[in-house]
């Protein structure tokens, strides 16, 4: 058997959807610690039971390998920001976030999703990770939507939702599709742009994507939503992607992220996007924007190494 590639591997695991916590405890000192996680996972309801996967590599892993207690925080849409902080700041990571304490004086962050309050029930060593489970003691719980990772980057749901939500008589769903690092465009009399396909009704619009992108002979990995913004008489969604290969037809061409300014395009408001994705690129912080073919609000889909 051939030696696993850890770093094809690690994008295996990422393909997963998930949710995003921050997991907290307090030091033998008395210091607040913490972490972002996404290997979090419900154990038993009798007893209540969760585990978290805080990997050797942390330099607070001594910390909560011998806690007695720790706290899970499910972080909420538009805290992506505090998914960062603890997964790659440097120094005194909750004077960045608003954050209050359980009962047993662990930190909890403030407005999100839920949080639980554990007492460390066990710990088993696995590998560059530990298990960490812990049985639950108290949880808070509120209405609204989680933040979402997958495939390296944060997606938030309700935003998601909205984007693809529309009452204009033509929904066009598009996909930007990485491949090999440059991005696929399609020729069209009027120019290049990602390709798309018109839906005939809502809440379809992924299934109906990943069916055309098929029938052209791809498989791709659909991401977040990029771009959705309204038009005249129709609303537009590009959804991030990757694939292995391109179409095998001669309309479909494959450009280098720094060409694309350079590209004429079907529409403005494509050339407006892919213009902003070639700039974004170069950093992998990608924005999601939602409006109209002119102006709107953009929202991080930070990419995480």
């Amino acid at each position: 058997m051939s030696r696993i590639d850890p770093t094809s591997l690690r994008q295996a695991f990422g393909s997963y959807m998930t949710g995003v916590t921050v997991v907290t405890a307090l030091s033998g000192q008395g210091e607040p610690v913490g972490f972002t996680a996404n290997s979090f996972t419900s154990v038993s309801l009798d007893p209540p039971l969760l585990l978290v996967c805080p990997g050797k590599f942390l330099s607070s892993y001594p910390a909560f390998i011998a806690a007695r207690r720790f706290a899970i925080s499910i972080l909420a849409e538009g805290q992506d920001d505090i998914s960062t902080v603890f997964a790659s700041s440097r120094g005194d990571r909750f004077a960045q976030v608003a954050h209050r304490h359980d009962p047993w004086g662990v930190p909890l962050i403030e407005d999100a999703l839920c949080h639980f309050s554990c007492k460390t029930s066990s710990v088993h060593e696995a590998g560059d990770h530990s298990i960490l489970i812990g049985e639950v003691e108290d949880y808070a719980l509120r209405a609204g939507n989680g933040l979402g990772y997958v495939g390296g980057r944060y997606f938030s749901l309700g935003l998601e939702r909205e984007a693809l939500q529309t009452t204009h008589t033509r929904l066009i769903c598009g996909a930007v599709i990485e491949i090999a690092g440059q991005v696929l465009l399609e020729s069209t009399p009027t120019g290049w742009r990602p390709p798309q396909i018109t839906c005939s009704g809502r809440g379809q619009s992924r299934t109906v994507l990943t069916t055309h992108l098929e029938t052209l002979g791809m498989s791709v990995q659909l991401g977040p939503v990029y771009s959705a913004f309204d038009e005249r008489d129709r609303h537009s969604a590009y959804i991030l992607g990757s694939a292995d290969a391109a179409p095998p037809t001669d309309r479909f061409s494959c450009f280098a992220p720094d060409a694309l300014p350079t590209l004429k395009y079907s529409t403005q408001p494509i050339a407006d996007m892919m213009t902003r994705y070639a700039r974004e690129a170069q950093t992998r912080d990608f924005t999601f924007y939602l409006g109209d073919a002119v102006s709107g609000d953009q929202h991080n889909l930070m990419e995480r190494t």
